[in-house]
């Protein structure tokens, strides 16, 4: 990117409107909006991620990048401690790119960025570097999608694959969870730019060992496909608004399907928040079941799905297991079956 482009991407800082929030607050001069974050990019661990879907996961993991803030912050986020609470450290973009290809020498299948919306501006100046300067695996955008295409545009070029949430397409669950009534319109509008610019692009590669618990339609035997462009949709199943996947569930088949793949999952997992962060929170949680997916409901969404008969799918498997739940104190933030820390905000 030329000088002027570096600078008019930080100068999207000012006068902030690079998400649906359109703040407009100085984030240059030390204001912070909705995200909670000024223009500094904060980053709280790096490692090689073993739990995310079997064409990103691979053989090597992928190499995910937690960025500290969200402009969403769901009321039930697994990773509020650096969403919701700053956990983290400014990086520079040179330690930015640095990190990117670090996970690269650890054998990264991609670089998986998560929860970058509201810095995107820094990040496309980090991965920028970080290709000038050798980075040549697949980079991924793990995101909740609540973006405008303007901002998505910054990383046309950047990105290879697109991994955004599909989280509700009821307005009035989206303003009571995360305060963005306008989230349906905001998120189906995202996801078609991102199937539009993303094309689907596998590779065939042995699969030894790959050790996963997805179920998956397509992807099975004694090979694995990895995938080098595309878009995966996530969406997550709130326990007690089964109408609401399928509301999901139906737009994914009319604009989706054979397009992307679609990732259904049942992880739905009450955060053991301390007193004072559940009563901010208590009002939201209770427009759902805030408990784990029981097995009737399960075998609902089974039901569901095989009438879908989508072309790429995955879902996962009910569980009870709690241990994956996420401590960005550690340098370790997950279970070690899950993944191998490389950078930690507290280095």
């Amino acid at each position: 990117m030329s000088e002027i482009c570096n600078a008019e991407l930080i100068k999207s800082y000012n006068n902030c409107t690079l998400c649906p929030r359109n703040c407009g607050v100085n984030r240059l001069g030390g204001g912070r909006g909705f995200c909670g974050e000024t223009a500094e990019l904060r980053v709280a661990s790096a490692g090689l991620h073993f739990g995310e879907e079997p064409p990103i996961t691979v053989l090597g993991g992928s190499g995910t990048v937690f960025i500290t803030g969200c402009n969403l912050r769901c009321a039930f986020c697994q990773n509020y401690q650096i969403s919701q609470n700053g956990m983290g450290r400014t990086v520079s973009i040179e330690e930015f790119a640095d990190i990117c290809l670090k996970l690269q020498d650890e054998k990264a299948e991609n670089i998986n960025i998560v929860t970058g919306s509201h810095v995107i501006p820094s990040i496309a100046l980090g991965l920028a570097q970080a290709k000038k300067r050798g980075l040549t695996i697949p980079v991924c955008w793990n995101s909740s999608a609540y973006e405008t295409v303007e901002a998505l545009e910054m990383l046309d070029g950047l990105v290879d694959i697109w991994l955004p949430d599909m989280k509700t397409l009821n307005p009035m669950i989206s303003d009571s969870v995360f305060k963005a009534p306008d989230y349906p319109s905001v998120n189906k509008k995202a996801i078609r730019w991102m199937i539009n610019h993303a094309p689907l692009k596998l590779e065939t590669v042995a699969n030894i060992a790959r050790g996963d618990k997805a179920s998956e339609k397509r992807f099975g035997g004694d090979t694995i496909e990895k995938m080098m462009s595309g878009v995966i949709i996530r969406h997550l199943v709130l326990p007690g608004r089964l109408d609401d996947t399928i509301l999901v569930l139906d737009w994914l088949k009319k604009h989706a399907d054979g397009k992307a793949c679609i990732s259904v999952m049942s992880q739905y997992t009450p955060v053991p928040f301390d007193s004072k962060e559940f009563e901010k929170r208590k009002n939201a949680l209770e427009c759902f079941r805030h408990r784990l997916m029981n097995n009737e409901e399960f075998d609902r969404v089974q039901d569901l799905l095989a009438d879908y008969d989508f072309e790429y799918l995955f879902y996962q498997e009910l569980s009870e297991d709690t241990d994956w739940l996420p401590d960005f104190n550690n340098f370790q933030p997950f279970s070690n079956k899950l993944s191998k820390p490389v950078w930690h905000w507290k280095e």
